[in-house]
């Protein structure tokens, strides 16, 4: 069955447990057998597992923890990939045209050009040059 070993006193001994049954033992030990009488029977082992935690919930069963509403700007123009702004190719009140350069975005050390998605004038810039942004951030509000 299993195999210990004890020192007790500076006196090691090699324990083998062949079999338990009930209130009896029969062991080895150093090679020599014993039958052993133990004043309870063995516990059986009982192995539980946890579940992994569950988020809080309200009494209707909706997480109490929410992700944030993305506010999402009607004319937005976002950034493609995470960067850092570069240069600034219009203010506030410009007229642009669809395909125009609006910035430029440094990503990947690699300059990228982010142009107008439709025609119309610049209603607000939400970003200063210099500034990191992360993917997907608003970056030009065209009207």
């Amino acid at each position: 069955m299993k195999s210990f070993k004890y020192t007790i006193n500076g006196t090691v001994y090699k324990v083998h447990i062949n079999s338990v049954v009930e209130d009896m033992a029969e062991v080895e030990v150093n090679g020599m057998p014993y039958k052993v009488k133990m004043e309870k029977p063995a516990k059986k082992q009982v192995v539980t597992l946890k579940r992994p935690a569950q988020a809080p919930t309200t009494s209707s069963g909706a997480p109490v923890v929410s992700r944030p509403a993305a506010t999402a700007t009607a004319g937005a123009v976002r950034s493609p990939l995470p960067g850092v702004i570069l240069d600034l190719k219009c203010k506030v009140g410009d007229t642009v045209k669809r395909g125009q350069t609006l910035l430029i975005l440094e990503a990947m050390k690699m300059e990228n050009s982010i142009n107008a998605d439709r025609d119309g004038s610049i209603i607000e810039i939400k970003v200063n040059k210099g500034d990191s942004v992360l993917e997907n951030a608003e970056l030009v509000v065209i009207g």
